[in-house]
């Protein structure tokens, strides 16, 4: 039911790296499917999708997920996404 976007440098297979360690701790939701540039996580506070496409030097990433967007896990998702540097030398974040 919410979608979210950013724009990152990080390389599709950090997003996913940090997707799952974050989807996992802060919300409870494990990888119950993914391909090349994404993945689905689900668990009890809902599902959440993470899709990761290059773009030159960017790499988009959307995020979908079934919750509203008050949701806890929505606040999970809407946290992620903002652990993703937007440039190259942007300083790390600790989540």
């Amino acid at each position: 039911m919410s979608d979210y976007e950013r724009n990152t440098v990080l390389p599709v297979s950090k997003i996913l790296e940090l997707s799952d360690r974050v989807l996992l701790e802060r919300a409870g939701l494990e990888r119950t499917r993914s391909g090349h540039h994404g993945a689905t996580y689900s668990g009890a506070e809902g599902t959440a999708v993470i899709e990761a496409h290059p773009h030159g030097a960017v790499i988009s990433v959307s995020a979908r997920t079934d919750q509203p967007r008050t949701s806890k896990l929505d606040g999970v998702v809407r946290h992620l996404l903002n652990q993703f540097p937007y440039q190259a030398g942007d300083p790390p974040r600790e989540y």
